[in-house]
């Protein structure tokens, strides 16, 4: 397994390009699915959960040719309905195959999702959507596996705003008879973007971004061209490394819409943020001060950026509170920046955060996919080198990071971990 080595305490200057969204990216993919023609998708990510999705798709029928950054689909031909553990446990989205598959052929089934450890995410609203479309659900041998001669249109109300779970119903509603109302539902920018990518394929879809969606089914959808949107959580990441380091950087394609709360908060620590055409520029000239943060569903603070933020607290003047609400098992990163020095004491959902001068490099472990980039901030500011192992975690949601930030003059490469 790879590790990344950095030696921290250098500024980072000059400009970073943000990748296409992975959370947008992997809903899209899976609603090829759903049939009716060549899709085409630029932007894509060639990070390890895209890759993971594009052999799930191929193991189900769907033709995927990568091209770089464009991936082309065709799924005239799926005829399997079973999404394996092998290839689910790697990777939580594999879930949103459910929806397409059981729209599309009346019949899926799918093995509960692995991914990241980081606390309970059950999939019963997603189940509790399709059967109330009229589909048998049974959850038996670790699969989930749900028959509907075809789902039909309904009012579903869910208990939490997931991501997934709306995405899911989303795309499972677009092939449904009838007229289903989604409430309750999550407002992503990376919904959205799916349901953009849908509607130029023939749905018809009313509400995307609020909490509300009504989707009207069609009996086929066609195919089209679709650019997927920037990633919000790389770009806040790379935000954050400007602010650490008292950096000078250009986030290009940094949308600020997408993170209105995060940049709220990373201002409120004395960063400067300007908003350009292009993207955002990030500069820090006075050391970093306390702040206290919620993770809260869009358009709160993203939990995804929990451990990112946790990082810059750590070495900013005062005491920092971190409160985590989405996940109940996020704060696994906490014994690692322990072992960089940081002075952080967790009581239940609360971090209390008192900010030191310095941290100190040393040997750490990722435990997730969001924490590796919280470790990786942490060792950019440190002073000595920091050691980070497990960093296939890093690898499914991030693209070329350590070739990203030593452009901008951080001193990070990957190695081959010997042990």
């Amino acid at each position: 397994m790879d590790q990344i080595h950095i030696t921290g305490g250098s500024p980072l200057h000059g400009v970073i390009e943000v990748s296409g969204a992975k959370n947008s990216a992997l809903p899209i993919l899976a609603a090829s699915l759903l049939g009716g023609g060549e899709c085409i998708v630029d932007n894509v990510p060639q990070v390890r959960d895209l890759i993971t999705m594009a052999k799930l798709l191929s193991l189900l029928g769907v033709d995927v040719q990568t091209e770089g950054a464009r991936v082309r689909l065709e799924a005239r031909n799926v005829q399997s309905v079973e999404a394996p553990y092998d290839l689910v446990k790697t990777m939580r989205a594999s879930i949103l195959a459910l929806g397409p598959l059981l729209a599309r052929l009346g019949e899926a089934k799918v093995s509960l999702p692995g991914g990241c450890a980081i606390g309970t995410r059950p999939v019963n609203l997603h189940l509790k959507g399709l059967a109330m479309m009229g589909a048998e659900v049974l959850v038996e041998h670790g699969y989930i596996h749900a028959k509907a001669t075809r789902l039909k249109g309904a009012r579903i109300d869910l208990d939490f705003p997931t991501v997934t779970g709306t995405e899911n119903l989303i795309m499972a509603a677009c092939l449904a008879t009838g007229t289903t109302s989604l409430h309750n539902v999550a407002r992503e920018p990376e919904i959205i973007d799916l349901c953009a990518f849908l509607a130029k394929r023939g749905a018809k879809i009313l509400g995307a971004g609020t909490d509300t969606i009504t989707i009207e089914g069609v009996s086929e959808l066609h195919g089209a061209q679709h650019t997927v949107m920037p990633d919000r959580v790389e770009a806040g990441t790379f935000v954050m490394a400007g602010a650490i380091t008292g950096g000078d950087i250009m986030v290009q394609g940094c949308l600020t819409d997408h993170l209105g709360a995060v940049f709220t908060k990373i201002q409120e620590m004395g960063v400067q943020l300007t908003e350009r055409s292009d993207g955002v520029r990030v500069r820090r000239s006075a050391p970093l001060q306390a702040v206290e943060v919620k993770t809260l569903p869009y358009p709160g603070f993203p939990t995804d950026l929990q451990a990112q933020m946790m990082a810059l607290m750590s070495v900013a003047e005062g005491t920092s509170i971190m409160t985590e609400t989405i996940f109940e098992g996020r704060f696994q990163h906490v014994p690692e920046f322990h072992r960089m020095g940081a002075s952080i004491e967790v009581d239940g959902h609360h971090a209390v955060v008192k900010g030191i001068p310095t941290l100190t490099g040393a040997q750490v472990m990722a435990s997730d996919l969001r924490a590796s980039a919280g470790l990786v901030l942490a060792g950019l500011a440190a002073e000595g080198e920091t050691m980070i192992s497990r960093v296939y975690h890093l690898d499914r949601g991030y693209e070329r990071l350590e070739e990203k930030l030593g452009a901008l003059g951080a001193q990070v490469a990957r190695v081959r971990d010997v042990a």
